[in-house]
C-alpha cells in the first residue's frame, strides 16, 4: 500500500530550501575568504569582491554590489552598487576580462563614478578579475594598492589563480542545488592557458628578458637592468610571445612558469 508524501512540518525547511541556503552560506564564505587572501597572499592593500545582483542594472542589464572586503579603512566601498560598464570592476563585469590601471584616479579609459570612495581609501593601482563560468560572471574580485605602480604579471597571475580556485568552489556549491558542475571553471581565460613548449627555442636574451618580465618588471626597468633600449626589450618579449603562442605579458609569464622556463 502506498501513502501520500508527508508535507514538511511547520517551521521546517524543505530539502531544496536547505540546499539553497547551504549554497548561499558557502558562497559567502568563499568570496569573503577570496577578499582576505588577495590582501594576505597577493600583497594588495585592499581586496574587494562584487556579487552580481539583479537590482543593479548597467550595460546589458547587469550589475553587482561590493559585498566582501578586506583591508579597508573607511566604509564608502562597503555594499557599493556597481552597474556593468562603470568603473574598473564594472568594466571587468561587462567585458568578461581582467582589467587593471596603475593610477585609478588619473586614468582616462574608465568612468569615474567612484572617485570619492576610492579617494577615501587612498587607493591608486587597481586590478579587477571576473569569476567566470560558461560565459556567466559570478563575481568580480578587486586587488588595490595605495600607491601608483604598474601591475606586474606575477601579481596579476596570482590574483587570477585565487579567482579560479574561488570559481571552482562556487561551482561545487551550485551543484548542491542541482546545477551540473563544470568540467573546468577558469576564472580568467585571458590569463590562463595550457602549458606548452615554445615552437622554437628561446634565445639567451629572450630568456633573460622573460625572467625579468615574470617578476613584474616593466620594459623600462628591464632595459635599465640589462643595458638595453625599451624597443629592444619589447622586441625580445614579442618574439618570446610568438614562440610560446601567447597574446600578452600575463599569458607569457604564466605559460613560461608552467612550461618550466623560469626554473
Amino acid at each position: 500500500m502506498t501513502t501520500a508524501p508527508t508535507a514538511p512540518k511547520s517551521g521546517a525547511e524543505a530539502p531544496d530550501d536547505l540546499a539553497a541556503r547551504a549554497a548561499e552560506l558557502v558562497r559567502d564564505a568563499v568570496l569573503g575568504d577570496l577578499a582576505r587572501r588577495v590582501v594576505a597572499d597577493c600583497g594588495a592593500d585592499v581586496g574587494l569582491v562584487g556579487v552580481p545582483e539583479p537590482g543593479v542594472a548597467g550595460s546589458g542589464g547587469e550589475g553587482m554590489v561590493l559585498r566582501h572586503w578586506a583591508g579597508t579603512r573607511a566604509d564608502l566601498l562597503h555594499d557599493l552598487p556597481v552597474p556593468a560598464g562603470t568603473g574598473l570592476g564594472g568594466r571587468a563585469l561587462a567585458e568578461r576580462a581582467p582589467s587593471w590601471v596603475p593610477d585609478y584616479r588619473a586614468d582616462t579609459t574608465i568612468s569615474h563614478h567612484y572617485d570619492a570612495a576610492v579617494t577615501a581609501e587612498d587607493l591608486y593601482a587597481m586590478l579587477t578579475v571576473p569569476l567566470l563560468h560558461g560565459g556567466t560572471v559570478h563575481g568580480v574580485v578587486y586587488a588595490s594598492l595605495r600607491a601608483v605602480v604598474p601591475f606586474g604579471d606575477v601579481r596579476i597571475a596570482a590574483v587570477a589563480r585565487l579567482a579560479e580556485a574561488a570559481t571552482r568552489a562556487l561551482a561545487g556549491a551550485a551543484a548542491w542545488r542541482g546545477a551540473a558542475p563544470p568540467a573546468a571553471a577558469p576564472a580568467a581565460t585571458a590569463v590562463r592557458r595550457p602549458a606548452r613548449a615554445p615552437a622554437a627555442p628561446l634565445t639567451r636574451r629572450e630568456h633573460e628578458v622573460l625572467r625579468w618580465a615574470a617578476t613584474g618588471r616593466t620594459s623600462p626597468e628591464i632595459a635599465a637592468q640589462l643595458g638595453l633600449t625599451c624597443n629592444t626589450v619589447t622586441g625580445y618579449l614579442k618574439s618570446a610571445m610568438h614562440k610560446l603562442g601567447v597574446r600578452n605579458r600575463t599569458e607569457l609569464a604564466v605559460t613560461a612558469r608552467e612550461s618550466g622556463l623560469l626554473g
